[in-house]
């Protein structure tokens, strides 16, 4: 297998990096999905990164792969930490926010909480490509801290099978535009009054919605970065919502979002470990090869030893992302460890960036260019998925 960075290290470098987590059969699937990204993916990514989104028979082309049904849970799971970062090894934040968000973060809800009913409603159509699936749950004022959740699903009536009306403004919803069902939050009862800091989250519900029912608006909200991701804002007005739509229990999504967001984090994590990967193979490929004043950029001690701590934090990132993978596959990932791996993974994918950006001169700060779109989109990484404040919050909270 090729390494992490230029090729310059051992042939082993990347097997020793992954042992004792993975094995022979993990290498190969990373050389198939290597492959399929090579062929379904990078050929159309600047196309994607223009238009906004991926396209509609992409997505198709992505389930017929098998890129879209890698196991959540079990040792299947280190198949997807695989899978997930030869994603972020494509160097487009926004394709794999996007895929992220749709195969992992969104599904993860109805395949944690989903009835069996719904489980065989949403899920094959997500693994083929045939429905992309959106995550909304941030809200203009109500992003990392839901305490002021707005959006609102009324009972229309007492009874178990009477449904919901919604109304409310979602916000930053990744694959918002394209997506068929989106997972909603939403509070389903009014907050008690002593409810305190948790009152956002008191007598909230998830939703399984469908994305062309009547009452709904979506409009594209372009970022700076992550712009094949489709982000965008949702208004639900006066939305009929039937009860079999409710996703587990009612009133309970405080206990589903714990539970749910511990395993998007590490999504997360995973990801950008491959971001970093990419950035700092681009990195190191520039400093040997670009020349000032007659010698490589390499040959200067400053930028060897800043690098030199890029590739040393890299490698211990990595390998405790191969941890955190292999405590889910266990059913032990806790909030601590994805915590510490959402901040570090993303955090050094921005340092990354930044050093890249840097020593590529104005050339990285080209507008199009692969370096100003991986520092644009490095930002964005410590901002999603729970910015880089609040883990270290949830990190001191959890220890």
């Amino acid at each position: 297998m090729s390494t992490p960075l230029t090729g310059r290290q051992p042939a082993d470098r990347e097997l020793a990096l992954e042992f004792p987590f993975f094995g022979p059969d993990h290498d190969a699937f990373r050389a198939r999905v290597r492959e399929r990204l090579a062929a379904s993916v990078l050929p159309r990514a600047e196309a994607w990164e223009e238009r906004g989104a991926i396209a509609a028979d992409a997505w198709k082309e992505l389930g017929a792969a098998g890129l879209l049904d890698v196991g959540h849970t079990g040792e299947d799971f280190l198949r997807s930490a695989v899978l997930l970062e030869e994603l972020g090894a494509t160097g487009y934040a926004g394709i794999r926010a996007s895929i992220g968000v749709h195969a992992y973060m969104a599904l993860s809800y109805v395949l944690m909480f989903g009835s069996p009913e719904q489980q065989a409603a949403h899920v094959p159509p997500a693994h083929r490509g045939e429905r992309v699936t959106a995550l909304a749950i941030s809200e203009p004022d109500a992003g990392s801290d839901l305490r002021d959740l707005a959006t609102r699903a009324v009972p229309r009536g007492p009874g178990a099978t009477a449904g919901f009306v919604l109304d409310g403004h979602k916000s930053y919803v990744a694959n918002g535009t394209g997506a068929g069902l989106l997972v909603v939050l939403a509070r389903t009862r009014p907050p008690a009054p002593d409810a305190g800091a948790q009152r956002g989250l008191t007598g909230a519900s998830m939703l399984l919605v469908d994305a062309d029912s009547p009452g709904i608006t979506r409009r594209p909200q372009p970022m700076v970065g992550w712009r094949a991701a489709d982000i965008a804002e949702i208004t639900f007005e006066g939305v009929e919502v039937p009860a079999d739509a409710l996703l587990g229990r009612r009133d309970r999504a405080l206990m589903q979002l714990m539970r749910a967001l511990d395993f998007e984090r590490l999504v997360a994590g995973l990801l950008a470990v491959g971001g970093v990967r990419h950035t700092l193979g681009l990195l190191d490929g520039h400093v040997r090869a670009r020349r000032v004043k007659g010698v490589p950029l390499a040959s200067h001690q400053s930028v060897r030893h800043r690098l030199g701590e890029l590739y040393g934090e890299f490698d211990m990132v990595r390998r405790y992302a191969h941890h955190a993978a292999w405590l889910h596959a266990r059913g032990r990932l806790d909030t601590r460890t994805a915590s510490v791996l959402k901040l570090r993974s993303t955090e050094l994918a921005l340092s990354a960036a930044q050093a890249c950006a840097q020593y590529h001169g104005a050339q990285g700060y080209l507008e199009g260019s692969a370096v100003a779109r991986l520092h644009r989109d490095a930002t964005a990484g410590t901002i999603a998925a729970g910015a880089s404040e609040l883990m270290r919050d949830m990190i001191f909270e959890a220890s």
